[in-house]
């Protein structure tokens, strides 16, 4: 992993960004497209505890993600809780303007508790930019970072 690798995500991800998040729950995959925002190792979203990503998640957190910037990885989901629980307040504060576009148009209820943000801890991954094949190990950033 090396700086131009970090840099690239900045650019690709550091932003609403759709994604395509894959879950497993039975043996059965299921995938859907999210809302995504990309830092530090991690894909962020705003979503709702009865979803059913949120319930396959709370059973097996292993996740696979895709985008159409040519990436693809996998990773651990984690519930990171309420979005008005204060623990989240600085996380929010830069969700929100991310997502300011879509975020208040009644889509998303802060209000209700069970509004959460789902972390998507990435542990390895592929970036292809302009013809070169990044292989990207995550767990490598979180330990010598």
């Amino acid at each position: 992993m090396c700086n131009k690798d970090l840099q690239l995500l900045d650019e690709k991800f550091g932003k609403d960004t759709l994604i395509a998040l894959a879950t497993c729950c039975d043996n059965t995959p299921t995938v859907r497209i999210v809302n995504s925002y990309y830092e530090s190792g991690c894909f962020y979203t705003v979503t709702h505890n009865s979803t059913a990503k949120m319930k396959q998640i709370s059973k097996n957190p292993v996740v696979s993600i895709c985008s159409d910037q040519w990436f693809t990885a996998q990773g651990i989901a984690e519930n990171l809780g309420y979005v008005r629980d204060p623990k989240n307040e600085i996380l929010m504060s830069k969700l929100r303007k991310v997502f300011a576009e879509w975020y208040y148009n009644g889509h998303t209820n802060e209000s209700d508790p069970n509004t959460c943000i789902l972390c998507i801890h990435l542990t390895n991954g592929v970036l292809y930019h302009k013809g070169e094949k990044f292989e990207i190990d995550f767990n490598a950033i979180k330990n010598n970072g």
